[in-house]
This record gives structure tokens, C-alpha cells and sequence, in this order.
């Protein structure tokens, strides 16, 4: 009796299939003929019709608000975005067809904040410039310090990075001049990639040096500055490496390799560096610090003279602090103090 039942549930001859079918091919005739292509494209996205609908927008070239609202968003919403991705490569296997809707969904996601969804479609794609920015944002965003852990986004985005560097390689001239034409792929020279390579690197570097002498940040501080920021963030990352260290010559290395690859006023680093070290009173890295730049091999006397006034400047900002003093024998101790330790100031003026 039972496998009566499942032949007939299962056979053409079963009246309540049949009549479904015929139900189905009914819709879609009215849908074909009066509805708009959304209301078809959701029909069969609710009937669990994925490859129709795609097929269905290719061959109408419809617009990409519908593939947005009746494809992308169903899919996301029942977690299907490994399915929608398996129906595109089958129905349109170098994706050019589909790649006006992968775009728009791309800055959808991007517009949403959907960084994750969007780098899982960047990496279908095989966009790998974009999903390298992808990358460098998650290293970014939302940072308070500089936890090592987040430095795998950097891995991964130089990893894109010189997968493209690869396949640019790997091409002929005429080729590569072909798919750039027509490719919906992010493209760049080869020298802004390896640029951008060597950026990931050193700030790979920066992060690892300023992970094992970072100490917790104060609340409501703000994201650790980065290369990826604009020169004036640079300079605080020269900065905050060089007084990073143990001492000023472990940090001064790094720093000045920011200085040199990004071509930043080596000036402007050394002085605020300097400044710093005198409001925290640390008078003899001051000395270290001037040592590190005249040995440096590019520092002009201008350098050297402007580290000093400037610290002088700073220093006579403390002085007039400590005469704001209210008990007389603070005041003295604290001069006392300040004298004593100014002296490394004056020997390296006189220098």
C-alpha cells in the first residue's frame, strides 16, 4: 500500500500534483504578461526558483534595484548566499553577464555596513584589489589599540594584493590591455600594488613593535593612527614609534623608515618627539634622541637647531608651570628639580 501511494504522490497521474502544476504555469503566464520583473523575480524566489530568477534577470536585463530586492536580500535574509553564488558561476561562468548586479550588490552591502558579507562576495569575484581595501578596513575600523590579533586582516590583504600582482604578471601585454577594458574587476599598476604591499609591510612592522610596548588605553581614546591615514597621521605614527621603545634608538629605526617611504617632513617628527619627551621630563632622551637624528645621515644643522629650541620652548612652559606653584617649598623643590634636569638641554644647545 505504501509504495502505491508513493508512485502515485510522486507520478505525473497524481491529480493534486498535477493540479499545482498546472497552477504554477498559470501564474507565471499572468506574471509574464502584466506583472513587473520584480513580482516575477520573487515569485520564483518564494518557490525556491533561484536559477529561473537569475536567468530570468539576464535575459530581460533588468535593472539592479530588482536583483537587489528580489535576489539578494531573500538570500541573505535565509542565509543562502553560498547557493546564490553556485547558481551565478553555473548560469554565467566568467560572471561578465552578472557583474553589473555583483557590483550594485557590492556597494548595497558597502552602504549598509555589511563589510563581511562583502568581502565573502569581493573574494567570489576574485576582485582581489578591493578585497584587499576590505581587509585593511577591518584592521582599521573600530580599533582602540594595536591588538597583534587584528594584524591577520593585514596578511590577508597583502595576500590579495600579490595574488594580483601575480595574474597581472602572468598575462601578455594584449591580453591584459583586453580584460582590463572590459574587466568589472578593481584594476592598478604594478607599482601602486607593490606601493601598497610595502605599506601593509611596515605598518605590519609598526604594529608588531608598538603591540609589545603599547600600554592600555585611556577610555574614550580614539583609533591608534595608521599608515593608511593621510600625512599628518603619519607623522604620529613616526612619532609614537620612535618614543615607543625602550629607549629612543630602538623605536628611531622604524620611525625613520616611515620618514624616508612616505617622504615626511623629518623635521615635524623630530620636533614633536622632542616636545613630548620634555613635558614628560625624560631630559635625557632628549639627548638620545638628537644623537639618533645627527647620526642619522640626512639631518640637517636646521633639524638639530629646530629639536632644541623647541624643547627649550616646552622647557620654559614647565618652568612657567612650576612658578604657578602655590606653596613656596614646592616651588623651590621644584625648580630645584627642573634646573637640575635642564641641564642636558643647555649641553646640547651648546653643542
Amino acid at each position: 500500500i505504501n509504495d502505491t501511494f508513493s508512485y502515485f504522490q510522486n507520478s505525473d497521474i497524481c491529480p493534486l500534483k498535477k493540479k499545482k502544476r498546472i497552477l504554477h504555469q498559470e501564474c507565471l503566464y499572468y506574471l509574464n504578461a502584466y506583472a513587473t520583473h520584480l513580482a516575477l523575480v520573487s515569485f520564483h524566489m518564494r518557490h525556491d526558483a533561484m536559477a529561473e530568477a537569475i536567468s530570468y534577470l539576464l535575459n530581460k536585463d533588468a535593472p539592479d534595484e530588482v536583483f537587489l530586492e528580489g535576489v539578494l536580500q531573500p538570500a541573505l535574509e535565509r542565509g543562502c548566499l553560498g547557493m546564490l553564488q553556485d547558481v551565478l558561476e553555473k548560469l554565467d561562468p566568467g560572471l561578465e553577464a552578472c557583474s553589473r548586479y555583483l557590483i550594485a550588490s557590492c556597494q548595497w552591502l558597502q552602504r549598509r555596513g555589511y563589510f563581511h558579507t562583502l568581502y565573502q562576495i569581493q573574494q567570489f569575484m576574485m576582485d582581489h584589489v578591493r578585497a584587499a581595501m576590505t581587509c585593511i578596513r577591518f584592521f582599521t575600523h573600530g580599533a582602540t589599540s594595536y591588538l597583534f590579533p587584528r594584524a591577520r586582516w593585514l596578511v590577508r590583504a597583502k595576500d590579495h594584493l600579490r595574488t594580483y600582482l601575480q595574474e597581472q604578471q602572468s598575462r601578455g601585454a594584449v591580453r591584459r590591455k583586453l580584460s582590463q577594458g572590459g574587466s568589472f574587476k578593481k584594476t592598478m599598476s604594478s607599482s601602486d600594488v607593490s606601493r601598497h604591499v610595502n605599506t601593509i609591510e611596515l605598518q605590519l612592522e609598526v604594529t608588531r613593535f608598538l603591540h609589545r610596548r603599547e600600554t592600555p588605553p585611556a577610555a574614550g581614546s580614539g583609533p591608534p593612527p595608521t599608515l593608511f591615514g593621510g600625512s599628518l597621521v603619519k607623522v604620529e605614527v613616526a612619532c609614537k614609534v620612535m618614543l615607543g621603545g625602550k629607549n629612543i634608538e630602538e623605536g628611531f629605526g622604524i620611525a625613520y623608515r616611515v620618514i624616508q617611504d612616505f617622504q615626511l617632513h623629518a623635521q615635524t617628527v623630530y620636533v614633536r618627539a622632542g616636545q613630548r619627551l620634555v613635558r614628560h621630563r625624560k631630559f635625557a632622551a632628549v639627548r638620545q634622541l638628537l644623537k639618533c637624528v645627527n647620526e642619522s645621515g640626512t639631518a640637517t644643522k636646521s633639524d638639530s637647531d629646530a629639536l632644541i629650541l623647541s624643547c627649550v620652548e616646552a622647557a620654559k612652559e614647565l618652568e612657567s608651570l612650576i612658578l604657578e606653584t602655590k606653596s613656596t617649598e614646592n616651588k623651590v623643590r621644584h625648580c630645584n628639580t627642573f634646573a637640575s634636569k635642564c641641564v642636558y638641554i643647555k649641553w646640547a644647545f651648546f653643542l
